[in-house]
């Protein structure tokens, strides 16, 4: 990130201060969702400005992934997947697979399995007329990134660097023991349920071969989708969202932006954008969730409404449940991944790399952030969004009941460190 950049993006936050943060974006012009085509006309600042502020998707074309060694090495030169190499160069890994044909709440259930048993089904799955006894299987969520070393990963794909401020794997990293790096891989009809991603993250997703239908509900017109019980559907398509008494909103929807997304082009799925998404072909797909600065707020919002929603499920224990309030924020970690602690602990890792960066820079230091994807400028853009949010939480009366006592910095020393950072900032 550049100055001029920083200055443009702290301006549009400063606008957008006295409004309630929930995934908001414009909805994209009549002609639909932008398709950039050349990455040297494009840049970092270009994505920013157009895409990541306004919080509205994108499609880039091919080329930006063209030299992927995933994109020549997993995919025959038909462009199917090459179940061969796949099968010697990951046959022993276990690895996630869910059936579409078959409904679990607004998901699909999943078994783990070898790479290999599932390349055999896929390939009996062609041969048998796209049709199985087993059901339709797709294997999603595959974290190939966390069970490869970094030397094969430079080997699979290159991080576009419009995406490499990532709070969210970098948080991860630092644990150790998860990430939100993925593999989707499936034949033709394979699909996912209508949803939005995981807390209201951003996302990219690019296809190493195959062709996949997309449709996207901009942030409120997911409300119009709701049944009479306040329930969104699992599958947008379904003749069930015809009957008035069942959907009695559905006439006021708009109708989705739909996108085909071809191989090797790669798709910006914005905060808070509910999709459903369907693969037109046989599919590998390469995709990532992130959070940085820009949707930093709307995970906030985001994780009050779940606390919200588990206290009023459980609302008529408050009286004689002893440590309610702590139970409650156990039963929205079970369920959501993250609780307001966790939250916290987040935002103090992403706080000391980043105070760490422009204490450095201030100093006059030389400034090597090429593993973290940022610069000066963007560590001290980031710290602005850090401090705006921390200041949201520490008043936030839900997380003043949390237990900080074994904090370290406590959260109002933490808030003070990221102000004091965010005027020494000013001078850059």
């Amino acid at each position: 990130m550049d100055r001029e950049t920083r200055t443009f993006a702290e301006r549009y936050y400063r606008g957008l201060r006295d409004r309630v943060p929930g995934g908001g974006g414009g909805v994209p012009t009549p002609s639909g969702v932008t398709f950039i085509e050349t990455p040297d006309a494009f840049s970092y600042a270009d994505f920013v400005k157009g895409f990541l502020l306004p919080n509205l998707p994108c499609v880039f074309s091919s080329a930006f992934t063209e030299g992927w060694g995933s994109r020549r090495r997993w995919v025959t030169p038909e462009g199917k997947p090459d179940f061969e190499y796949l099968q010697q160069k990951y046959g022993d890994a276990v690895v996630p697979v869910a059936n579409c044909g078959v409904r679990e709440y607004n998901s699909n259930p999943k078994e783990h399995m070898p790479f290999r048993d599932y390349i055999s089904y896929w390939k009996d799955y062609i041969q048998g007329g796209y049709s199985s006894p087993r059901g339709c299987l797709y294997l999603k969520d595959w974290h190939l990134c966390r069970d490869s070393l970094v030397g094969d990963l430079e080997d699979i794909f290159t991080l576009p660097v419009y995406f490499s401020s990532d709070w969210l794997n970098e948080f991860w990293d630092v644990l150790n023991v998860d990430d939100y790096r993925f593999v989707y891989a499936g034949p033709r009809g394979t699909w996912s349920p209508f949803h939005a991603d995981i807390f209201r993250s951003f996302s990219w997703s690019v296809n190493i071969c195959g062709k996949k239908k997309w449709w996207f509900f901009p942030p409120g017109q997911e409300e119009a989708l709701r049944d009479c019980h306040g329930n969104l559907p699992y599958d947008v398509t379904s003749t069930e969202l015809l009957d008035s008494h069942l959907y009695p909103k559905t006439q006021h929807n708009s109708l989705p932006v739909e996108v085909i997304q071809e191989p090797g082009e790669m798709v910006f799925v914005p905060s808070g954008w509910h999709h459903q998404v369907y693969n037109l072909d046989d599919t590998i797909s390469i995709n990532h969730n992130w959070i940085n600065g820009c949707n930093l707020p709307n995970m906030w919002h985001f994780l009050q409404q779940e606390l919200q929603a588990v206290q009023h499920e459980v609302g008529e224990w408050k009286g004689s449940m002893p440590d309610w309030h702590h139970h409650c924020q156990v039963i929205m970690k079970s369920c959501t991944g993250i609780n307001f602690e966790e939250f916290y602990h987040f935002l103090k890792v992403i706080a000391e790399k980043r105070l760490l960066v422009l204490g450095q820079g201030l100093k006059g230091n030389s400034v090597d952030s090429r593993s973290l994807g940022l610069g000066l400028q963007q560590a001290a853009f980031d710290i602005g969004r850090l401090a705006d949010v921390l200041a949201s939480v520490v008043v936030n009366t839900d997380f003043q009941r949390v237990d900080t006592s074994a904090f370290s910095p406590q959260p109002k020393e933490l808030l003070q460190q990221l102000e004091d950072a965010v005027t020494a900032a000013e001078a850059l």
